[in-house]
């Protein structure tokens, strides 16, 4: 009876360890105005084993999660109920606002031109820990499978102490969200700034952080393998523009235990391909177009 019980549980963590991660992109913004509670819910309701997101900074040091590290003229909507005029839009920095004047901008209301099955819907940029909260509650009431956040450090070198912190203290303050939230065996941390990533490599050895898994996001032409002796450690995961990658560069990886899952793949065609070469997952605006990977 040990024996079988002992073969059970190790078809069980194999067929965990096989799981196809499909992400949904800022919560499938093709569907949802992006990084907002309403699409990370529609992504859940989508079946979606990952969501992704992206955080910035407010000047109240709060993780907020948006893409950009202002208000977007592609879909913000101002207090006073006017668009955000796109000459105006880098002026309204989130680093330089309190959450709570944050909060009061809608961008879900005008949709985004650009993903026209959006659906429009008033809503606002939420903080990680708000959207934590909101998912696990919603998995709860719906009897969700358990799922991982995926949390895109957005960091550039150019803008350190301009929109954003320094990758030290950025890091710090998104750590201290998901070691409160108690998802740290289930988050991915990514960042095309591998100063970021390296930060958080050497807090985990030190034992200051939670021992997440990290991503690499790759938009180079370079090869993998230039790519990881850029970042100095192996990551758990390389993620590229699904462009780059081809059948023998994730042999390759794979070779060296990382997995692959590329951004950001739209068409059916594509995702049928990738899946074909042996990506372990996929990040995409439309999870409804990943039904049944």
């Amino acid at each position: 009876m040990r024996f079988l019980v002992l073969l059970v549980c190790l078809i069980n963590s194999s067929a965990a360890q096989t799981i196809f991660d499909l992400q949904g992109h800022r919560g499938g913004r093709g569907l949802m105005p992006e990084n907002t509670v309403p699409a990370f819910l529609k992504a859940l309701d989508l079946g979606v084993k990952t969501l992704e997101m992206d955080v910035v900074i407010s000047k109240d040091r709060q993780v907020v999660v948006s893409h950009e590290p202002y208000f977007s003229a592609a879909y913000s909507i101002s207090p006073d109920g006017k668009p955000v005029d796109k000459r105006d839009q880098k002026k309204l920095v989130l680093y330089h606002m309190d959450y709570v004047d944050i909060r009061q901008y809608d961008v879900g209301s005008n949709g985004n031109s650009a993903y026209p099955e959006q659906q429009k819907i008033k809503t606002y940029k939420p903080l990680l820990s708000e959207v934590i909260e909101q998912a696990e509650a919603y998995r709860k009431k719906k009897n969700l499978p358990i799922f991982s956040y995926s949390i895109e450090i957005k960091s550039e070198p150019s803008q350190y102490n301009k929109s954003q912190p320094e990758p030290a203290a950025f890091g710090d303050l998104v750590e201290a969200v998901i070691r409160k939230q108690s998802i740290t065996e289930r988050t991915i941390i990514q960042s095309f700034d591998f100063a970021v990533l390296k930060h958080w490599k050497q807090q985990v050895i030190a034992g200051n952080y939670a021992n997440v898994r990290l991503s690499a996001l790759v938009a180079s032409l370079h090869r993998p393998e230039k790519s990881i002796r850029k970042l100095g450690f192996k990551p758990d995961i390389y993620s590229p523009h699904f462009r780059l990658l081809n059948k023998a560069k994730i042999a390759r990886l794979h070779e060296q235990t990382i997995k692959v899952i590329p951004w950001t793949v739209n068409k059916r065609r594509d995702m049928l391909r990738l899946k074909e070469w042996g990506v372990d997952g996929l990040i995409t605006d439309y999870p409804n177009r990943a039904s049944g990977l």
